[in-house]
């Protein structure tokens, strides 16, 4: 058995474990599935995970979804986002971690580390009150606006042609720490997938080979950190399992249906829709 279908059988075994305390939770508080908003709340599941598998992310498109709809409360979206899109990204990463041949040692390391960094941040974010997290998800906001130009504009990183399938010596003990950092601030709400690309791409790799790297990243983590927030009641339950369920809808069409797509002007976009609602979190944060 290869290293990737070892990582996929432990990637399953442990996001089993992750549904069952959820559903389980889930249930426990049938009630609060009268506040869903469900139009609103299936738009977002199914979009922000379709654009998720293409590379743009999910968490900042639903995280400024959620503001213009209220359709989460703020202080319950870092949770919200982790706990409901855990198993979406499951299946995005089982999907690309078998399409991409990458160096079984980087991978292992650079997942590890993002899971490590997860649960540590799980545990302080989970406590944090609604003015830290709405400063917290404005400058998260702000912090992946700028990423995004970057990455447009070839600026940086993103400028640099990798070729490299796998990350040895001081290049793999800085991939393994800013990862590590990375997985800590995706619990606040800056997703990992375009700091992540940036950071392969400045260390050499080839481009194709951080999308199972990301993906696995976050794939491990997610599961790991949700439990935290189940643990803690911090997510929104009236709106998770509808946005679980339709988020691995959006991943199954944009892996086997939609095959390209032109997203430039798409991110653009995001982007500054991204940037207006950081900008909403710091005005409600001086309110609060």
């Amino acid at each position: 058995m290869s290293v990737a279908h070892i990582l996929i059988l432990v990637l399953w075994i442990l996001t089993i474990g992750f549904g069952v305390y959820y559903v389980k939770d889930i249930f426990k508080h049938k009630e609060d599935f009268k506040e869903v908003k469900y139009v609103p709340t299936i738009i977002i599941g199914v979009l922000a995970n379709f654009f998720d598998t293409l590379g743009i992310g999910s968490y900042a498109t639903s995280t400024t979804a959620f503001k213009f709809t209220k359709s989460c409360p703020d202080d319950l979206i870092p949770g919200t986002l982790n706990v409901a899109y855990a198993i979406p990204v499951v299946v995005e990463a089982t999907v690309f971690i078998q399409k991409v041949t990458v160096d079984p040692l980087t991978l292992v390391l650079m997942i590890g580390a993002s899971i490590l960094g997860a649960i540590i941040g799980a545990s302080i974010v989970s406590k944090w009150n609604l003015k830290k997290v709405r400063i917290a998800l404005g400058c998260a906001l702000i912090a992946l606006a700028i990423v995004m130009i970057c990455k447009l504009l070839g600026v940086g990183p993103f400028g640099i042609i990798g070729t490299a399938s796998g990350l040895t010596g001081a290049k793999l003990i800085i991939g393994v720490i800013v990862n590590f950092v990375l997985g800590a601030l995706m619990i606040v709400g800056l997703g990992l997938y375009a700091p992540c690309m940036a950071l392969c791409l400045l260390l050499g790799l080839s481009a194709d080979i951080a999308f199972p790297i990301m993906m696995g990243s976050c794939a491990f983590l997610m599961p790991s950190a949700g439990i935290k927030f189940v643990k803690e009641g911090k997510y929104n339950r009236a709106s998770s399992l509808v946005l679980t369920i339709t988020g691995v809808i959006g991943v199954l069409i944009a892996c086997f249906v939609i095959t390209s797509l032109p997203l430039t002007v798409l991110t653009w976009v995001v982007t500054v829709v991204m940037v207006v609602c950081a900008c909403i979190f710091f005005k409600d944060a001086s309110k609060a």
